[in-house]
C-alpha cells in the first residue's frame, strides 16, 4: 500500500477531467512538487478542495497524471489491481467467451483504468505489455492480481514497444510466471488457431480483427480471395470457413506464413486451396495481372507519429488504388489502418482518391472499428485506432 500525494488541478481545466478522460496533461496542473517519482499515487482536487480523480505520476513531460480510478478513499496495493481485472474479466467473459472463443483482450490501458497496461488471454495463458514507467513499477502487484484472479497456466511478458524507449524503460521480452509452450493453440469462434505469443507480432495475433474476420466470412463462397499483409493467416482462414474457392497468402514474414499452413491444416481445409507468397505486397500488386472475387488490406501502421501522417496517407492511397485495380467488378475490398494518427474521415477521404485513380466507383458495405473486447472510453478518443471498411465496386 502506498500513499497518496496530492496534485491542484487549475480549475479551468478540470472539464475532461470530469468527463473521465483518463490523461492530465502538465499545464493543467498548478504546482508540480519536486521528488515526485514516476508510477507515484496521487489525488487531483481542484482549486476548491472537491475531489476529482486517482491516478500515479507519469512523468515530468506532457502527460504528467494518468488517471485510474474516482473513489477518493481507494489506497493502491494488490486488491486494488484485483479489483480492476476482475471487473474487466466480467465483461470479457460475458461479451466474448460466450462465442466459442478463448483468446480475447482482458485490460486495455486507460479504458480498463490501467493506463499504460495491456493483457491478451490466449487459451490458459496471458500477455502483458506494460507501456509505462509508472504502470512499470507496479509490476509485481499486477502479476499478482492476473494470477489469482484469472489463475492461467502462465504468465509472458512482450513488453518490446516503441513506447517504452520514449519512456526510457528497456524492452523486456520474457517469463513472469508458470510455462509457456511454444505454440498455443487457440479458438475464434470455433475455428483454431496457432500463436507464437513469444515472437510473432503484437502479443501474437491481432484479436481486435475478430469481428471483422467473421464479417468478411459472408462474401467468400465460391470466391478468389487475395490476402495482403496476411501474416498468420486469420483473414484467409475464415475466408475458407465461408467456403472461397482459392487463397492466396502474401506476406513478408517467412515464419508467419509457415504458421499461416499450419493454421489451414488445422482446421481440415484443403490446402490446395491456398497459396502462399513471401513478397511485398505493393511489388506484388505492381505485377499482378490476376483479377479476384475479394482482396483483404490489413497492413502494419503506416504512420507511427504525427511527423509521418502525409507519408503514410500516401502508402495508404497506394495500396488501396493498386488493389481495386486487381479487383473484379462487383468484387469486395476488405481495407484496414491501424494508424492512431489517421481519423476515419481522412482514410475514407483516401480511399476516394484511391477509387478515383483506380477508376472505381466504390461503396461502403459495412464499417468497423475497434472489437468487442478492445473497450474504449466514450471520451478517450486518442484510443481510436482501428479502421476497416468492406465495400463493393
Amino acid at each position: 500500500m502506498e500513499a497518496y500525494k496530492t496534485l491542484v488541478v487549475k480549475n479551468n481545466k478540470t472539464g475532461p477531467i470530469i468527463n473521465f478522460h483518463p490523461w492530465v496533461f502538465s499545464k493543467a496542473i498548478l504546482k508540480i512538487p519536486e521528488g515526485l517519482i514516476p508510477g507515484e499515487p496521487v489525488r487531483l482536487y481542484d482549486e476548491n478542495k472537491r475531489f476529482l480523480g486517482l491516478g500515479y505520476f507519469n512523468s515530468y513531460s506532457l502527460i504528467t497524471v494518468r488517471i485510474w480510478g474516482y473513489n477518493e478513499t481507494e489506497t493502491v496495493d494488490v486488491d486494488f489491481f484485483k479489483k480492476r481485472v476482475r471487473h474487466a474479466y466480467e465483461i470479457r467473459k460475458r461479451f466474448v467467451e460466450t462465442q466459442d472463443t478463448n483468446a480475447f483482450r482482458i485490460i486495455n490501458g486507460e479504458n480498463d483504468l490501467l493506463p499504460g497496461l495491456i493483457v491478451d488471454k490466449y487459451d490458459e495463458y496471458l500477455v502483458v505489455q506494460i507501456h509505462t514507467k509508472g504502470m512499470d513499477k507496479w509490476k509485481n502487484e499486477i502479476i499478482q492480481s492476473l494470477i489469482e484472479v484469472i489463475r492461467p497456466k502462465g504468465i509472458y511478458e512482450r513488453s518490446d514497444v516503441q513506447t517504452r524507449e520514449l519512456e526510457g524503460l528497456k524492452f523486456s521480452n520474457k517469463l513472469l510466471f508458470g510455462d509457456i509452450p511454444d505454440l498455443i493453440q487457440i479458438k475464434e469462434r470455433g475455428i483454431k488457431f496457432l500463436v507464437d505469443i513469444k515472437h510473432d507480432q503484437k502479443t501474437g495475433f491481432f484479436m481486435d480483427q475478430r469481428d471483422k474476420r467473421y464479417a468478411f466470412m459472408k462474401y467468400t463462397k465460391d470466391k478468389s480471395v487475395l490476402n495482403c499483409f496476411s501474416y498468420t493467416g486469420g483473414f484467409s482462414i475464415y475466408a475458407l470457413a465461408g467456403g472461397a474457392e482459392r487463397v492466396i497468402n502474401v506476406d513478408t514474414s517467412e515464419d508467419a506464413l509457415e504458421l499461416a499452413r499450419e493454421n489451414v491444416l488445422i482446421n481440415g481445409f484443403d490446402p490446395n486451396k491456398c497459396s502462399f507468397l513471401k513478397m511485398d505486397v505493393k511489388d506484388y500488386l505492381k505485377e499482378n495481372k490476376e483479377q479476384f472475387d475479394a482482396i483483404v488490406l490489413d497492413p502494419p501502421a503506416f504512420i507511427k507519429d504525427r511527423k509521418k501522417i502525409n507519408e503514410g496517407k500516401i502508402g495508404y492511397k497506394t495500396i488501396n488504388e493498386l488493389a481495386l485495380k486487381s479487383l473484379k467488378e462487383d468484387g469486395i475490398l476488405l481495407t484496414c489502418s491501424c494508424s492512431a494518427h489517421l481519423k476515419m474521415e481522412d482514410f475514407r477521404y483516401l480511399l476516394v482518391e484511391a477509387a478515383g485513380k483506380a477508376q472505381k466507383h466504390l461503396k461502403i458495405l459495412e464499417i468497423f472499428t475497434h472489437g468487442i473486447d478492445h473497450l474504449q472510453g466514450i471520451s478517450f478518443l486518442e484510443g481510436s485506432y482501428l479502421k476497416c471498411i468492406i465495400a463493393t465496386i
